[in-house]
């Protein structure tokens, strides 16, 4: 399996034999390279122009926007539906658990809470898991951290957190997280290439550069 950042919330994930996707595809106001990509499945975690821009992906022929059970191109997804009951006015985000037979992957969009223990046990067991650390309208740098330790992923990959080519927002530097996951220091990479079997034993944070 391949994963790709291409900064912000947008992943694709790849694995020979199932369907592609790629996850909250941005437009061009956030200050990244405009996205030019193909899948065949897009989720969309809430519809904002930073997680929902349908334009930069070509050919996908299904779009998943709420919460239900999905299976699509040999893909099995399932999405819960999140909110924050401290807000004022609770505001919706769904987490996403692709299911890859023998590994499983969760995309938590724009979660910005820890969710309770029965959320974390509708998702399921989960290998990789795609985790906002940067404050603003996703978790901040702690509470990723307690969501990890509720999640107990092999591989934690940070997103939505600021870099030199966000504008807009104004969130953490992904620092912040590291430190908080006691990591003084990670080397950046352009992928994540897992195969089922080889997965680490203690949770492993894997720091991706966007991709252009």
């Amino acid at each position: 399996m391949d994963i790709t950042w291409y900064g912000h919330s947008c992943f694709r994930v790849v694995e020979r034999g199932y369907a592609t996707v790629v996850t909250d595809p941005f437009d061009a106001s956030l200050g990244y390279e405009p996205l030019r990509l193909k899948a065949d499945i897009v989720t969309i975690s809430h519809d904002a122009p930073g997680h929902s821009h349908l334009a930069a992906v070509k050919g996908a022929t299904h779009v998943i926007q709420g919460p239900g059970e999905y299976e699509i191109g040999e893909v099995f997804i399932i999405g819960v539906a999140t909110y924050d009951q401290a807000r004022e006015v609770p505001r919706r985000n769904v987490v996403y658990v692709l299911d890859y037979n023998a590994l499983t992957v969760a995309h938590l969009g724009d979660l910005d809470h820890v969710p309770s223990q029965s959320m974390i046990d509708a998702l399921g067991p989960v290998d990789i898991a795609l985790v906002p650390v940067g404050g603003g309208s996703g978790l901040s740098s702690g509470q990723a951290a307690e969501v990890i330790s509720l999640l107990e992923p092999s591989i934690v990959i940070p997103m939505h957190f600021q870099t030199p080519a966000l504008r807009g927002l104004n969130l953490d530097p992904v620092d912040r997280f590291l430190k908080e996951m006691g990591i003084n220091s990670v080397e950046t990479q352009a992928m994540l290439r897992v195969a089922p079997g080889v997965l680490p034993e203690q949770t492993q944070v894997v720091l991706l550069d966007y991709q252009h």
